[in-house]
C-alpha cells in the first residue's frame, strides 16, 4: 500500500509567500465569477471535503477560501458527535440531507469519513464494519456524482510539531482559547492509528472521488492549493449563464 502521508506538509522552497498569497486573491476573485455562473446555470452542484487531525486548519481554510462568495450559494455544514435521533439512523443519514443542490457550493467540515474513522480507531466498530462502511460511502459518493454533483476532498496534511504549537496557540492566544479542547490532546496521542485509518480511505475511497492531500503546516500554501483546485475543477465544467426567453 503507498503511503500517501509519506509526503512534505510544507510547501517547496521554490514558493514565495508574497507571490503564492498574490495568487490565491485572484483566485479567490475567479472563484466568485465561477459560483456565480454555477448558482445560475443550476446544472450542477459542488461538495467540498475537508478532513484532517486536529488544528490542521479546516475552520481557516472555509474563512480563507472561500471569503467573498456570495453567501446565497454556498453553505458550510460542520459535523461533530451524531446526535442521539443521529444514532437511531444509518450513518449516512445526517449527512445526505445535507448534499448540495444544484447550483450550491456545500462545505463539509469533517464529514461522512469521520463515521469510519473515529468509531475505527476508538474500536467501536468491526473492521468488517469499517469495509461495508467504504463501500457504502463509496456507493453515496457515485450517486451524488451521477447526479451531477462534483465532489472535491480535501486532507489538510499537518505535522505533529505543528498540531503542538497550534494548540498552544490555543492555550495563550485568548482569541484562540475558545477552540481548545482537552479532547484534542488525547486524539492527538492516537496519531499513528488516526494515520493508518487515514491511509487506508484513501486507498480505498478513491473509486468515485480522488483524496487531494494538502500540505498545511503553511496556511497561505494550504489555501492556495485548495483554491487552485477548487477554481480548476469548476473551470473544467464549461458553465455558461442561461439565456434569457421574452
Amino acid at each position: 500500500m503507498s503511503k500517501k502521508l509519506n509526503i512534505s506538509t510544507r510547501s517547496p522552497e521554490s514558493f514565495s509567500k508574497d507571490e503564492t498569497k498574490e495568487k490565491t486573491q485572484k483566485l479567490r476573485e475567479r472563484l466568485l465569477e465561477l459560483q456565480a455562473v454555477l448558482y445560475a446555470e443550476g446544472k450542477h452542484s459542488v461538495l467540498i471535503v475537508l478532513q484532517g487531525m486536529d488544528a490542521s486548519g479546516k475552520d481557516g481554510s472555509v474563512k480563507n477560501v472561500f471569503f467573498g462568495v456570495n453567501p446565497m450559494g454556498c453553505l458550510v455544514k460542520a459535523f461533530k458527535a451524531p446526535t442521539e435521533e443521529e444514532e437511531g439512523h444509518d450513518f449516512l443519514w445526517r449527512i445526505h440531507k445535507h448534499a448540495p443542490i444544484k447550483g450550491m457550493i456545500q462545505i463539509f467540515n469533517r464529514s461522512h469519513y469521520e463515521d469510519i474513522l473515529v468509531p475505527r480507531v476508538r474500536k467501536w466498530i468491526t473492521m468488517d464494519e469499517v469495509k461495508r462502511r467504504i463501500d457504502h460511502i463509496n456507493n453515496w459518493e457515485q450517486l451524488l456524482i451521477d447526479g451531477g454533483t462534483v465532489i472535491l476532498k480535501f486532507y489538510l496534511h499537518i505535522s505533529e510539531e505543528e498540531q503542538n504549537e497550534r494548540f498552544e496557540e490555543r492555550l495563550t492566544i485568548p482569541e484562540k482559547r475558545w477552540k481548545y479542547k482537552a479532547s484534542d490532546l488525547a486524539e492527538a496521542k492516537l496519531w499513528p492509528a488516526y494515520r493508518e485509518a487515514f491511509e487506508d480511505v484513501f486507498e480505498k475511497c478513491t473509486k468515485a472521488a480522488p483524496w487531494n492531500i494538502v500540505p498545511a503546516d503553511q496556511n497561505w500554501y494550504r489555501d492556495y492549493l485548495i483554491a487552485q483546485k477548487v477554481v480548476e475543477s469548476l473551470e473544467v465544467l464549461k458553465m455558461k449563464y442561461p439565456q434569457t426567453i421574452e
